[in-house]
């Protein structure tokens, strides 16, 4: 397999489970050395271990996302390790049912903390070690709510229209120093906090793939795997030019 991110450093936000773990393993397999900011150590040094089978390295930094300190420790350590940030993957993010009649503040204020507030100040200090190499490349996560939303995920659907603001943003502001940030709307995925969402709400994972199938113009729930080449893609030099873009895999999903 071709190393098309070797010897850059990728800092991927919420990449010990779903789609941040598979894009963090994929990462390193594509030569990146990468560092893994979230609360699950366990699953974070099975990834490690693997990355080193690959001939990479990987560090894991326990991060509590909803705290400004714990985002500015997390690039922090990364640099003190390793040298450099070229990449930040941002992946951290909740989706709880919150209807806008219904819901409540406490509820509200977790979605834009995990969602908004810190991926604004893990931007920040993505920015600020970036500048000193000559530039970088930041993918935060969206999603087809962002275009609305469903009626039940109002809070969310806020939280992912916020953060194409701060893309664009971030893209007009910083690309003279050769930062670029792009959009990457995600698809509807049976991720284990989907999967455990729908079995809170009494759906098997099957009946949920089942009735995404229904649904979905292209038949199928999407997958991490399919995320895998436009990630890299993004985070890579072959997207050099690529900035303030809105990149959709998502079955053909257009909320």
């Amino acid at each position: 397999m071709e190393k098309v991110l070797s010897d850059k450093v990728i800092v991927i936000s919420g990449g010990t489970k779903g789609v941040g773990r598979t894009i963090a393993e994929e990462c390193a397999m594509r030569g990146a050395k990468v560092v893994i900011g979230g609360r699950d150590e366990k699953a974070a040094k099975a990834s490690i271990r693997l990355m080193r089978t690959y001939g990479s390295d990987g560090l894991f930094v326990y991060t509590e996302l909803t705290k400004v300190e714990d985002c500015k420790k997390l690039f922090d350590e990364a640099y003190n390790k390793f040298g450099k940030i070229d990449g930040f993957f941002n992946y951290s993010g909740i989706t709880p049912v919150s209807p806008l009649d219904t819901c409540d503040e406490t509820t509200f204020d977790a979605v834009m903390d995990i969602n908004f507030k810190s991926c604004f100040f893990c931007c920040q200090q993505a920015i600020k070690y970036m500048r000193i190499n000559g530039g970088g490349s930041i993918v935060l996560t969206g999603s087809a709510h962002a275009w609305g939303g469903q009626k039940d995920r109002a809070a969310y659907a806020c939280s992912k229209g916020v953060l194409r603001i701060l893309m664009e943003h971030i893209a007009h502001n910083y690309a003279t120093e050769q930062i670029r940030c792009n959009y990457l709307t995600l698809g509807w995925t049976p991720t284990e906090g989907e999967v455990s969402l729908r079995n809170s709400q009494g759906e098997t994972e099957k009946e949920l793939r089942d009735r995404a199938a229904k649904i979905l113009p292209m038949g199928r729930m999407c997958e991490r795997s399919d995320y895998v080449e436009g990630i890299v893609y993004m985070l890579s030099d072959a997207s050099s030019m690529m900035t303030g873009s809105t990149f959709r895999i998502t079955a053909g999903e257009y909320i």
